[in-house]
């Protein structure tokens, strides 16, 4: 590789040119990029010293075991601040943040306005507001969420797991929400270590492979028909605020 294309900063010069821009960070082996960023700067080299415990961070060691380093590649630049927020959404949108590290789909972006098929967005833009009148946990799923996955799906992708006291909340029922809207709702049984009962619904980074200490999840069943009725198809973006770093929040418990 040339001493040009590994370099790890850029010049004061090209600093000013560059204003905000959107990165993308690829895997040398395969040409695929697995991470998507934005930022200002020498931002996009960050990474190469991250030593957090994250998806991205163990791709970048993995790499690094092999003698190799990621290929940086600048998306867009001379942006805005909002603008690089845009572009990093979309590119996140448009390849998939299940095929990426990103631990969210935009700093700053709004998962509801993001893609989806037009049942998807009619059902979005016409959902009803809801006023929760039970004790209930909303669980965003937006990561693991897809329209035609089966209710055990959407079960195993809401009651697990999650860092979560459960003798100091008792929600009694779980709502899995996609996008501020309710997809499933759910009967707390009880909450158990993650890891020690059954799931079905392989995901990377989140599929239970034995006990997870600090780590929750319940067991339980279909809401009844008339809670079912209350809050599946309804929104509660009034509680659930789009791009909220936290992906539970307990209602009148």
């Amino acid at each position: 590789m040339s001493d040009w294309q590994n370099i790890e900063r850029f010049t004061p010069k090209v600093i000013e040119r560059l204003g905000h821009y959107v990165y993308l960070y690829l895997d040398p082996r395969t040409g695929e990029p697995f991470y998507v960023g934005k930022g200002k700067g020498n931002r996009c080299f960050a990474h190469l010293k991250d030593r957090a415990k994250t998806r991205k961070a163990k791709r970048i060691a993995e790499l690094k075991k092999l003698g190799l380093r990621p290929r940086i590649e600048i998306l867009k630049h001379g942006l805005t601040a909002e603008e690089a927020f845009l572009v990093e959404s979309t590119a996140i949108d448009l390849i998939g943040v299940q095929n990426l590290t990103n631990e969210v789909t935009g700093h700053g972006g709004s998962r509801d306005r993001s893609k989806a098929g037009v049942a998807e967005v009619q059902a979005e833009l016409s959902a009803t507001p809801v006023a929760i009148s039970d004790p209930v946990i909303l669980i965003t799923i937006n990561k693991l969420y897809r329209p035609d996955l089966s209710l055990p799906d959407i079960y195993d992708a809401t009651r697990s797991a999650w860092k979560i006291n459960p003798d100091r909340h008792n929600p009694e029922y779980a709502l899995g929400v996609y996008r501020g809207i309710v997809r499933a709702a759910f009967a707390i049984t009880a909450w158990h270590e993650a890891g020690t009962t059954l799931q079905v619904l392989e995901r990377d980074g989140n599929q239970a492979h034995g006990p997870r200490s600090g780590r929750w999840e319940f067991v339980g069943t279909r809401a009844d028909d008339k809670v079912w009725r209350r809050y599946v198809g309804k929104s509660v973006r009034e509680y659930a605020k789009p791009g909220a770093q936290n992906p539970i929040l307990f209602v009148n418990c």
